[in-house]
């Protein structure tokens, strides 16, 4: 008769220990998603609060968008090759240092009063961001198994959401609330000082953000994070010469592009959108505070999701998720009043996973590849750069409502995704 080993009490000592290392990481990483989405989201106050400052067309206000997510094209490989070298810990102690960095050069860029310093400064501070992302999605997918790893990451990103929640209250209130509306005869002397009144109110929360950034990285250099080097050299992994060689991870570099495309789009036109007259007519400062609902219903699904999906195949999941905003979407753009404004502030609900589920279905059976991996997938999050210039076009010729067809197609690419596309294989 076979005899049933069982582990010895030294073994199971050590897995606990381990599993609580994990947990501890877990925790710990969660206040760098809840921070990169908190600055994320900002962005979106940012947008409507410049383009009044500087007087820009809405392709012109994009370029923030462009700015900061087009520092993920340029950074994230980059970004990949320097976490594999120093580890994940001192890339997102390296990442933190740098976005407190960025933070603080709005101070003189509100001072200056120069659209191009404010760029710069984005540029600076998504570069410390790009690299926070490269280091942090796929240490959680690591830390623990790769059968939860979409959960996982789903339940981290819900922290993520909370930051994109609280930020349109936050910019509201220290920056929206700024804005003045200049009298019909107000003298170019009158308009400069409120403009320049206008510029320096994001001095505050941006060095409120500086100091958090700095604190953190701080905290990450003292903490003592698990190694998962080797458990990422050792684990499953499918036959390929580079990350590259993974048809799931190109195809899923795809929909990471056109899914951070959509929701920045989306994201970014919000208190536009709910400005106009045929939507819900809303100042810009009240429309902001209805963007948190947008973001709100992503950190919800989130936290559902996590749940659901130890239960649920997470490209069915995802392909459910994609149609369903796709719907929302079609409404929007056929309807006005409420109806439209409700329907696209739904769109975030079903948002809520797909960005962490993409990811860790793009990531599966890269083994030692997986940082390399980490790094083409935040490279794709350019697409949060390029398609909202898109929108910013479509919405200076055909108007901001139609505007709103673009990310319908992207929408469906990750339907495709999910149903096809992400089933690991290599080339």
């Amino acid at each position: 008769m076979a005899s049933i080993t069982s582990p010895s009490p030294a073994s199971a000592a050590a897995e606990t220990k381990t599993h609580a290392n994990y947990v501890w990481a877990l925790v710990a990483l969660t206040t760098l998603f809840f921070m990169w989405g908190f600055i994320t989201c900002l962005n979106d106050i940012l947008i409507p609060h410049l383009k009044s400052v500087f007087q820009l067309t809405y392709t012109q206000s994009m370029f923030i968008q462009l700015c900061f997510f087009g520092a993920y094209s340029i950074i994230s490989l980059p970004a990949g090759a320097l976490v594999k070298r120093i580890s994940y810990k001192w890339g997102i102690v390296s990442g933190l240092a740098i976005a407190a960095a960025g933070c603080a050069l709005f101070i003189p860029a509100a001072e200056y009063r120069v659209y191009a310093l404010f760029l710069g400064a984005l540029f600076v501070l998504a570069t410390g961001v790009t690299i926070l992302q490269v280091a942090a999605n796929p240490y959680v997918t690591v830390l623990g198994k790769p059968d939860t790893a979409a959960s996982r990451l789903n339940l981290t990103q819900a922290f993520n959401s909370l930051g994109t929640t609280l930020a349109p209250l936050f910019g509201a209130f220290l920056i929206l609330s700024a804005a003045t509306v200049a009298a019909p005869d107000a003298s170019p002397e009158q308009l400069d000082a409120i403009r320049t009144a206008e510029a320096a109110a994001v001095k505050l929360p941006y060095l409120i953000l500086a100091v958090a950034f700095l604190v953190l990285a701080l905290v990450f250099a003292a903490l003592k994070l698990p190694s998962v080097k080797e458990d990422e050299e050792q684990g499953e992994q499918l036959p390929g010469r580079s990350a590259w060689s993974y048809r799931h991870l190109v195809l899923g570099a795809i929909g990471i592009f056109v899914y951070v495309g959509a929701e920045v789009s989306v994201g970014s036109f919000l208190v536009n959108f709910l400005s106009e007259p045929t939507i819900a007519n809303l100042p810009e400062a009240d429309a902001a505070h209805y963007v948190s609902y947008f973001w709100g219903g992503a950190m919800v699904g989130r936290f559902i999701g996590s749940a659901v999906m130890r239960y649920v195949d997470d490209g069915r999941a995802l392909a459910f998720n994609a149609v369903i905003s796709a719907i929302l979407l079609g409404i929007t753009v056929l309807t006005t009043g409420q109806v439209a404004m409700w329907s696209v502030l739904a769109i975030g609900l079903f948002n809520s996973i797909m960005f962490p589920t993409i990811f860790s279905l793009a990531l599966h059976g890269l083994g030692r590849h997986t940082s390399q991996g980490s790094g083409i997938l935040c490279l794709a999050i350019v697409g949060g750069a390029l398609l909202p210039l898109v929108q910013g076009a479509l919405a200076d010729t055909i108007g901001i409502h139609m505007a709103f067809t673009m990310p319908i197609v992207c929408y469906l690419y990750i339907a495709f995704y999910g149903s096809i596309g992400c089933r690991p294989r290599s080339l």
